[in-house]
């Protein structure tokens, strides 16, 4: 299985074409926005100041990133139209906060109304679930490119295993070690086949799964199994790239040693590859122990396999 990787000309070709046919969706091209007398960015200026108060133009040149005389040009212009008044900021006489006057909410409003019609509609062209799908994928661009740079005040939660998890686990598992590693796809398949295991079997008194989800995304998983009375086995620990950093991986490995101490096991065992690094500093730090490991051709590599044990 071969996966595709961008170079750095295509991805800029992929998003200045996404640029292109997103600006003609939402009507960038017009004249006006949305067939009005005002310009996107005037607009878009309109919008704070009808959205937040005590704004000053070098707030709105800050957050907007514009420039500061450009900006001034078009407030003036607005002030001369009736639509914004300056006062005088109390602590500081020099400095003058800028508000909406009634008219200029009165020719706002029909922006905000159009704008929220425009968007309606274009979501109702789509099944609820592909409206999911597009609100998902433009959170992902906003958190990427630092539109929202402020974290979830929860930044992810951890859940047990739903329907539709195991084949999400599977794809993106196989897709991040081949990625990451050129693993072939007898790694997913053997995903799919511990997977596969741990559901028809599933003993809820003596094993656990942890799936960590962050904004409605399965972003991590970890699974524990029983082998014996006294042995409990971690499987299959993984963290999405748009996820590492937040602590999930020691979050998820923390768990499982403390639902393996709660239920009597003497030892929680692991498997993993001497390539894996991030994962084993984890369990070494966790406090598990190298106890053996033995060289192996596997998943189209010539790979180093270990088995780390820890006592409890």
């Amino acid at each position: 299985m071969t996966i595709h990787h961008y170079s750095g000309n295509e991805r800029i070709d992929a998003v200045r074409a996404f640029n292109r046919f997103y600006t003609r969706q939402i009507g960038l091209l017009d004249e006006g926005w949305l067939k009005s007398a005002f310009s996107l960015t005037e607009a878009r200026v309109l919008y704070e100041l009808a959205h937040r108060d005590g704004l000053t133009a070098t707030d709105l040149a800050r957050d907007l990133g514009l420039d500061p005389g450009y900006l001034s040009r078009l407030l003036k212009k607005f002030e001369e139209r009736g639509l914004v008044e300056r006062a005088a900021i109390e602590a500081d006489a020099r400095r003058s906060s800028i508000a909406l006057t009634p008219a200029g909410r009165r020719a706002f409003a029909p922006l905000n109304r159009d704008s929220h019609d425009q968007v309606a509609a274009l979501l109702d062209r789509l099944a609820a679930s592909d409206q999911d799908r597009l609100v998902k994928a433009m959170q992902t661009v906003q958190r990427l490119l630092g539109g929202d740079s402020a974290e979830p005040k929860v930044p992810y939660l951890l859940r047990p295993l739903q329907v539709g998890d195991v084949g999400w686990i599977v794809r993106r598992q196989g897709l991040i070690y081949a990625q990451d590693y050129g693993w072939d796809e007898t790694y997913e398949a053997l995903v799919a086949e511990i997977l596969g295991a741990f559901v028809k079997s599933f003993d809820p008194k003596w094993e656990r799964s942890w799936i960590a989800e962050r904004e409605g995304e399965v972003v991590g998983s970890v699974f524990l199994v029983r082998k014996s009375d006294e042995v409990a086995k971690l499987r299959l620990l993984y963290v999405e790239p748009s996820a590492r950093g937040l602590g999930i991986g020691k979050r998820l490995v923390e768990e499982c040693i403390g639902f393996a101490r709660a239920k009597g096991y003497r030892t929680l065992t692991l498997w993993t590859n001497d390539i894996l690094v991030s994962a084993r500093r984890i369990y070494e730090a966790a406090g598990f122990k190298l106890a053996e490991e033995e060289r192996h051709h596997s998943f189209g590599k010539d790979l180093v396999g270990q088995n780390w044990n820890l006592e409890l």
